[in-house]
């Protein structure tokens, strides 16, 4: 759980876990009252509330926090929490994450994402993370769209992220197939920070078939959820999770989505909080790319590069002091340090990194960013310890 806390916050870290089991995502009434009178206290309150004999007395203890949560609606409230009291279990919980190696935060704590707050009453009770917590206070984008992605929406969810990380951005995404593991993908290649928001419990992540790369950006960046160990990544959760996406970031990219896409929940999320939304043109022929069609017609910013996603981020004129080399657009091949490594590359052999430091005249950190980029691009491959032009 990263720092020690006092005997009075560890009292509240356990209280805000039991909540965190106790109530579905999104739920404005918990919200409500555990800002109102802090999670140990709405715990006693629910104790109370639940008792018949003193269901009366509790309900009009809360009855004018907030207008729209009227008598009956308090009671549904205690109702769809109370049958959960019985296996509350926080400690044990606590005990779960930690031998992952992972931590709870809640609000309050110095690595605490201050972007969550803006959610409201919608706010997670607390954050479950696998990883480095402290990276949740980078600058971020979030890039995201659809699990069908094409060819096209990943080589530009590839391009713009390697834009975004050279600008010092890290890249949250949801871990799910299509875009999100593209962005994950592209961010691990070209060495930047990873955030994964989950919509389960971080004790098995889902899907199944992306556990390797979940591990990984665990590894190098961190993993998040609003979901204690053990809870099941249901469709509405699935749903829910998008609004921590948007909440965990400067801006959220949209590169391509249908229709019906669940990228557009993010964007809704997005707005509604007031953060910058962006989404990628595709060709107007596609279906994969209505749902970022019909996003830039209500409003959307239409966006190229990565340089145009970091402008509505920054104060005018700030970019280009933040961006090396970033690609101009989307149908440009390769920026100026990707054509030096593959140019170095030799048309039929295969050299080792080294080798490409000393032909292309750049950094190792340099070099390495440009082959994860080339890779994912598919222009280079491995070959054991070194690498060769695809198709040679």
């Amino acid at each position: 759980m990263g720092e020690q806390r006092s005997t009075a916050s560890n009292e509240e870290v356990l209280a805000r876990i039991a909540w965190s089991r106790l109530t579905e995502p999104r739920d404005r009434a918990a919200g409500l009252l555990l800002a109102t009178l802090g999670a140990v206290e709405a715990l006693h309150w629910l104790d109370r509330a639940r008792q018949p004999i003193d269901r009366a007395g509790a309900l009009a203890e809360v009855s004018g926090i907030d207008p729209e949560v009227d008598a009956k609606a308090w009671s549904r409230a205690v109702a769809r929490w109370a049958p959960r009291l019985r296996d509350l279990d926080p400690r044990r919980e606590l005990q779960v994450i930690t031998r992952l190696g992972g931590s709870v935060l809640i609000p309050g704590d110095p690595a605490w994402p201050p972007g969550l707050d803006d959610l409201g009453p919608e706010a997670p009770h607390c954050l479950w993370t696998r990883g480095d917590p402290a990276l949740l206070a980078m600058p971020a984008v979030a890039v995201v769209g659809s699990r069908a992605s094409t060819a096209y929406g990943n080589h530009v969810s590839a391009e713009l992220v390697a834009g975004l990380v050279d600008g010092g951005r890290a890249v949250v995404s949801g871990g799910a197939f299509g875009i999100d593991a593209t962005a994950h993908r592209a961010t691990l290649a070209v060495h930047g920070t990873p955030v994964a928001v989950m919509a389960g419990g971080l004790d098995r992540f889902y899907p199944a078939a992306n556990a390797a790369m979940l591990t990984q950006v665990a590894q190098e960046g961190v993993v998040v959820s609003e979901a204690p160990p053990g809870t099941a990544p249901m469709r509405q959760r699935f749903l829910s999770r998008n609004r921590l996406i948007a909440a965990l970031a400067g801006a959220t990219v949209v590169v391509e989505a249908s229709w019906r896409s669940g990228a557009l929940s993010t964007a809704h999320h997005a707005l509604t909080i007031g953060r910058p939304l962006a989404a990628v043109p595709g060709p107007i022929t596609s279906a994969a790319s209505a749902g970022c069609h019909r996003l830039l017609r209500e409003g959307a910013e239409c966006v190229t590069a990565a340089s145009e996603v970091l402008q509505l981020l920054a104060p005018l004129g700030s970019v280009a002091e933040q961006v090396r080399d970033v690609p101009a657009g989307l149908l440009d091949d390769l920026d100026q340090g990707q054509a030096q490594v593959l140019d170095a590359l030799p048309v039929r052999a295969a050299v080792d990194e080294s080798a490409l430091v000393r032909a292309s005249g750049l950094s190792q950190a340099q070099v390495r960013s440009a082959l994860g980029y080339l890779e994912l691009a598919g222009r280079v491959r491995r070959d054991g310890p070194r690498w060769r032009r695809a198709g040679s």
